[in-house]
């Protein structure tokens, strides 16, 4: 039976797409983003998989939450999945959202079968000079300031400002991310930190031993594409790199991103 829907579950918006029954593959957006960023590759990848796109707390049609510590969110995703009876799953992380894919992993091993990360930096000194537009944004003085007067035309802007092809960013997500609050984005910024310079994430996946998928665009301007060697010293993680990519593959290229997905979801199911 083929499912499209959503529902709230742990207080986190959840959207199902694809065939009940098919093998989970739960999708995890990154900071200041939401599950609509994953629209452009859902449909082909619920072709074969029952595909789960989650707002995290603080996003989207989420509320936010008291801590967004990376292992606490993690903890909270996977109460929603115990909720949802899903697991063992594939977890695909963007950016941020490959720390929580691999807290999760980490946290509950059992719920976790592969992992996928796409543009998720390895350590902080793999981080780039940001755009002049999300300086401006994120700091203060201006940030708080900006932030609240956000217009749709900024907030595209501000997605395009990281990506190396130009995009046409879904009016879901412009409405989603709209919702987030200054405060939220930046403590969310501060967490993520924290926990790759606890341990890196190429360090996290070699201690797993899960089989992985790192994706990572030639051309990310908020990550150094050159660190995407690190990954390579996990020996059951296989590296990927799209030529004129930047940070978001999912809306660059997303049709390369959907069967770069789903090669290594067809391989880690054998």
């Amino acid at each position: 039976m083929d499912i499209d829907g959503s529902t709230h579950v742990r207080g986190m918006r959840v959207v199902h797409h694809g065939r009940r029954g098919a093998p989970p593959l739960v999708l995890i957006h990154g900071s200041g983003a939401a599950g609509s960023s994953w629209g452009p590759v859902a449909p082909a990848l619920a072709r074969r998989h029952h595909v789960v796109r989650i707002d995290l707390p603080g996003h989207g049609q989420s509320p936010p939450a008291a801590s967004y510590d990376v292992p606490g969110q993690a903890a909270v995703v996977a109460a929603a999945l115990d909720d949802l009876a899903l697991g063992p799953v594939t977890a695909v992380g963007h950016s941020s959202g490959g720390y929580i894919a691999t807290a999760l992993a980490e946290r509950r091993p059992d719920l976790v079968g592969a992992l996928a990360l796409i543009s998720s930096g390895p350590s902080p000194d793999a981080l780039l000079p940001q755009p002049a537009l999300l300086r401006a944004l994120i700091a203060p003085p201006l940030g708080p300031l900006l932030w609240r007067v956000r217009s749709d035309a900024m907030l595209r802007r501000g997605v395009n400002a990281v990506c190396r092809r130009p995009v046409s960013v879904p009016d879901d997500l412009v409405d989603d991310v709209r919702g987030i609050g200054y405060r939220t984005f930046r403590t969310v910024l501060r967490r993520n930190t924290e926990y790759i310079a606890e341990r890196s994430l190429p360090a996290r996946l070699g201690a797993l031993g899960l089989p992985a998928l790192v994706v990572f665009g030639a051309a990310d301007p908020r990550w150094d594409p050159d660190a995407v060697r690190l990954y390579d010293t996990a020996s059951s993680t296989r590296v990927e790199r799209l030529d004129g990519v930047g940070h978001f593959p999912m809306l660059e290229a997303p049709e390369e991103t959907g069967e770069l997905l789903l090669r290594f979801l067809a391989a880690a199911d054998r």
